[in-house]
């Protein structure tokens, strides 16, 4: 069956007329889901009509099955529970200019990624465009937002999975996030983090979809890359590094270069020159993250001094650098932190 989040005003047009309905049902539907309502909910449309959507369509995205809230800084991270019962995790952040929320692509991840949580378990499945729009409208009204008056400003898709790994659903939710009719979230307050597909960096780039684009390198060379990142057996460095230029070209979107800092395996002197070396005429900014620690990883996280040392360097090899905020890490929602079976671990606590 099909979830009607991810239908766009002309298909759910489709879907209003095949029910014997008028076409502005569409639009009614379309705002209403932007505001984060289940079929239920809407007021507007016929009770006969309803009965017709959930008999034939998915009309229950997800729901905020858990809400876990940071006693450090306030970063709250959502648990949602779709509706074949599979669980995926959300994270909102709280900063001067506005509400960003993290937002999940897959259930599980199949990049493997030897310092990362998400990816423990495995890919289960792709979210549909409709599952990750969930996830912000249903957020935006908790928090009393609605289209004309949104909470959620900013969207960075870095939460579990590999976005460009489900290409098409990530750029059916880029179409119906930034319709003016819905949410109308723009591009411009959306970022994307991959681990480096090459193709469909190139592919975003030539889509017209241009968010701002973080590729997340978290090595110097082609060596260590592989130790920590498998998705460098089938793309080197070299080609993801061509695929970013392509991009930053097409775009003129400047592009985040995020670090992971691992204690003892990419924090040297000579990895801060290689670096420096690879990025050298790219128009980009390095973001230095501490490493989260994961229980099930044998990889020890940096001091703090020791990441601001590592800045330190970048700049002097004459690249802009920061060292990113950690955020949430005392409820497992910072960076590399998010898994498919935290409803696991948590129900095993109780």
């Amino acid at each position: 069956m099909i979830d009607l989040y991810s239908l766009n005003i002309e298909e759910l047009t489709d879907v209003a007329k095949q029910a014997g309905e008028p076409s502005y049902r569409a639009k009614q539907l379309f705002s209403a889901f932007a505001c984060g309502k289940t079929v239920d909910e809407i007021t507007n449309i016929p009770g006969k009509f309803k009965e017709h959507l959930k008999e034939n369509y998915i009309t229950n995205v997800l729901e905020i099955l858990e809400t876990k809230v940071s006693k450090e800084d306030g970063t709250t991270k959502y648990l949602y529970k779709l509706f074949d019962g599979n669980i995926i995790e959300g994270v909102l952040m709280s900063y001067k200019h506005g509400n960003t929320l993290c937002v999940s692509t897959q259930v599980g991840c199949r990049m493997g990624c030897a310092f990362c949580a998400s990816g423990l378990d495995g890919l289960v499945r792709n979210l549909s465009a409709g599952e990750i729009l969930a996830q912000i409208v249903v957020v935006n009204k908790l928090l009393g937002g609605d289209i004309k008056s949104r909470k959620i400003t900013n969207i960075v898709l870095m939460g579990s999975g590999e976005p460009l790994d489900n290409y098409d659903n990530t750029i059916k939710f880029l179409d119906l996030v930034n319709d003016k009719d819905g949410i109308n979230i723009g591009l411009r307050n959306i970022s994307l983090s991959t681990c480096g597909l090459a193709p469909k960096i190139k592919m975003l780039a030539d889509s017209g979809y241009h968010v701002n684009l973080s590729l997340s390198l978290h090595a110097s060379n082609d060596e260590v890359r592989h130790d920590i990142m498998p998705v460098s057996r089938s793309y080197k460095i070299e080609e993801v590094i061509d695929a970013v230029k392509y991009y930053f070209n097409k775009t003129g979107r400047r592009v985040i270069i995020e670090y992971t800092l691992i204690k003892g395996i990419n924090d040297k002197d000579i990895h801060a020159k290689e670096l420096a070396r690879l990025l050298k005429g790219i128009v980009c900014l390095v973001n230095v993250i501490k490493l989260n620690e994961v229980k099930e990883k044998d990889f020890v996280s940096p001091t703090r001094k020791e990441v601001y040392d590592f800045v330190e360097k970048l700049t002097q090899n004459r690249l802009e650098a920061t060292a990113r905020r950690t955020m949430g890490d005392d409820i497992d929602g910072a960076c590399g932190q998010l898994r498919k079976n935290y409803i696991k671990t948590t129900s095993s606590n109780k």
